[in-house]
């Protein structure tokens, strides 16, 4: 069985608002350790097809930029994987249509082809992508890891509700550097 590491949401547009550079500095050692393990490593960014064909007018998530045609379309840079933890030549970049890495992106699809049983997430925002993602994955029956600093939110203090009080009953709860030391 395979671990993958699946860096979520660390697209220009989402690091910029999150305005947390620490954790895109982190985000980027757990990038290079799975690398370096030959762990492999997913990308997933949310993004659009022109005109939002994907949003429905009851989405209250995306419905609003849809309207507003606010951009977050698939070839708009603020949607390109940020520079900091730029996916490689051969590395897997999905594009997903809602909260979840799950919905709309084939990951699940491309986690059997590599026979992962054990996901290690990271991304912004822990509220968002992140939980959705792990809920998701636990009904899946995954075995799962939250790299808390690889995480952030726009609340730090949800973040630190989910990472320290939610995410447990699910998870293991670490940080980038003590994974990464035990793999070693």
């Amino acid at each position: 069985m395979t671990t993958a590491l699946l860096v979520m949401d660390f697209q220009n547009g989402i690091v910029e608002r999150a305005g947390a550079p620490d954790v895109l500095a982190t985000a980027a050692r757990a990038v290079a350790a799975a690398r370096s393990h030959s762990i492999p490593v997913v990308f997933v960014r949310v993004a659009f097809r022109p005109g939002y064909p994907e949003v429905a007018a009851s989405n209250l998530s995306f419905s609003a930029l849809a309207a507003s045609g606010g951009g977050m379309t698939e070839d708009d840079p603020a949607t390109a994987v940020h520079e900091a933890v730029a996916p490689l030549p051969g590395e897997v970049v999905l594009v997903k249509r809602r909260v979840s890495a799950f919905t709309g992106s084939g990951l699940d699809v491309l986690l059997r082809g590599l026979d992962a049983d054990t996901l290690v997430l990271a991304g912004i925002s822990t509220s968002g992508v992140v939980l959705s993602t792990l809920r998701q994955a636990a009904d899946l029956d995954f075995r799962l890891t939250v790299l808390a600093d690889a995480c952030a939110d726009f609340d730090p203090e949800v973040h630190r509700v989910l990472t320290e009080k939610v995410f447990p009953r699910q998870a293991t709860v670490t940080t980038a550097d003590e994974w990464a030391a035990g793999l070693a």
